[in-house]
């Protein structure tokens, strides 16, 4: 914040708290030629206003706000740029990664700064640390069967994971569904424990250019054709013969590659829609969904955690 709009704040601020004190002063001031309980002269739908001061504990509790008002003031940041003098803050302010978030929250530890989230954070991980720690001792796999473990993995993945792929992870339109079983990365322990520790980046390219439009829409029913939809068989046909191109990570029989993240045409499961149309929208323009690693977000503790209850949505 500039210096000009620093002072501003603290001028306004200061300023409106002494002009409320001088008003409350003011009002308990017998500023008439009326006696203390005499009528003032007024009169409405038979009420008559008397010259009584403010009640004694209303006068006090505006005083004492007052006091609190300045104390406060002093004590936290809130007047322009004066830090206070208990030099707290909420949190690291001005950070735009996690690798600065980091380096601040090093720092405010070194330097035994009061940064309120750094505390909350530091207190949190000496009280949970070594339950996570107890429970990322076991597999992934010995995770999946422990309820207790599973009940803190459904806790991580409703903070972390839900937003995408739904608190019921069902996931939704371009958001996996997590509970059919149909893993693109593959869905053993460990290919889900490295998805969640280094994430993934679809690279599904756009064909427009090399196909064309009656390209797309050929390719695009011979797709629908390889989960048993019912198609145009001359255009399937014809689809078949450009499919070439897809099957350089879909394999030749549409199986898919686990290696890249390439889909399994065959088992009617479309991230992106299986209509016609959407099929069509996905060749013709591709698909570059991310997503994101979570090693330097949550640790290896916890993402082995949330791994162990991923598996667990599968569980027969």
């Amino acid at each position: 914040m500039s210096s000009f709009w620093s002072a501003w704040i603290i001028v306004l601020t200061l300023g409106t708290l002494i002009a409320l004190m001088i008003l409350l002063k003011w009002n308990m001031s017998n500023f008439t030629d009326v006696e203390e309980g005499e009528s003032m002269g007024h009169s409405f739908d038979g009420i008559e206003e008397l010259n009584n001061p403010l009640p004694k504990w209303w006068t006090i509790l505006f005083w004492a706000c007052f006091a609190w008002g300045f104390l406060y003031l002093a004590l936290y940041p809130g007047l322009g740029n004066f830090p206070g003098l208990l030099g707290w803050t909420s949190s690291n302010q001005g950070i735009r990664s996690l690798e600065e978030s980091r380096e601040m929250t090093a720092q405010a530890i070194a330097e035994g700064r009061n940064v309120q989230y750094v505390r909350e954070r530091q207190r949190a991980e000496e009280v949970y640390g070594p339950i996570f720690q107890q429970y990322a001792s076991l597999s992934i796999d010995e995770i999946a069967k422990n309820p207790e473990a599973l009940r803190i993995g459904q806790r991580l993945f409703l903070q972390n994971c839900a937003q995408c792929h739904g608190s019921d992870a069902r996931g939704s339109l371009g958001f996996p569904n997590l509970t059919d079983g149909v893993f693109n990365w593959g869905g053993t322990a460990e290919h889900v424990y490295v998805t969640l520790m280094e994430g993934r980046v679809a690279e599904m390219p756009a064909f427009l250019d090399q196909l064309g439009e009656q390209g797309i829409s050929d390719v695009a029913t011979y797709v629908l054709s390889l989960s048993g939809r019912a198609v145009d068989r001359e255009a399937a046909r014809r689809g078949e013969q450009q499919f070439a191109v897809c099957a350089a990570c879909h394999g030749m029989d549409g199986k898919g590659n686990i290696a890249l993240g390439a889909p399994d045409l065959t088992n009617n499961v479309w991230l992106y829609g299986g209509s016609q149309r959407a099929v069509e929208e996905t060749l013709r323009y591709g698909r570059n969904g991310v997503m994101p690693r979570w090693d330097e977000i949550l640790g290896e503790d916890k993402v082995k955690i949330l791994s162990g209850y991923v598996l667990s949505l599968n569980a027969e």
